[in-house]
This record gives C-alpha cells, structure tokens and sequence, in this order.
C-alpha cells in the first residue's frame, strides 16, 4: 500500500473506471491551467514593458501585476472544477 499509486478500498472494480475518468479529465485541467497561465502572463507582461505601445495599448507595472493575480486565481477556479465532477 505505501508505494501503490491508486488502492482500492471496496471489492468494487468499477471504482478504476471512475479513477481513469478522474486522472484523465486533472491531466486535461493541468494542460488549460498551464496554456491559460503562460499565455495571459506573457501578454500582460508585454502590455506591461510597452511592446504595444504602437498599437494604444498600454498599462502601467501595477495593473499588470494585479492582472497577474486574476491570471492565478483563474488557475484556481479551473481546477476546482475537478471537485465538481460526478462519478
């Protein structure tokens, strides 16, 4: 039991159909997660440094850093929706 990934409590093997329901759709909230983060943090940072400038799109330091804030706690809401999955 200490070096098993997964264990099963009850004689119910159904219960690894429900694990591989679960790992499969945290490995697709992981993907989202990283994609969304990476993406949006990446693009504030350049609005941020001036890049768009050219284009009348422009934020100060500060805004960016808070906008940074909501890019994590995106992050999180996402992946609560795990918990909210029915088995």
């Amino acid at each position: 039991m200490d070096s098993a990934d997964a264990i099963l409590m009850n004689n119910d093997i159904s219960n690894i159909l429900d694990l591989i329901k679960i790992s499969k759709k945290a490995y697709l909230i992981i993907k989202e997660n990283l994609f969304w983060a990476f993406f949006y943090n990446l693009l504030m940072i350049l609005i941020a440094i001036g890049l768009f400038e050219i284009y009348g799109i422009s934020m100060s330091p500060m805004f960016a850093s808070i906008a940074m804030t909501i890019s994590s706690l995106t992050v999180v809401i996402n992946s609560l929706r795990l918990s909210k999955m029915k088995m």
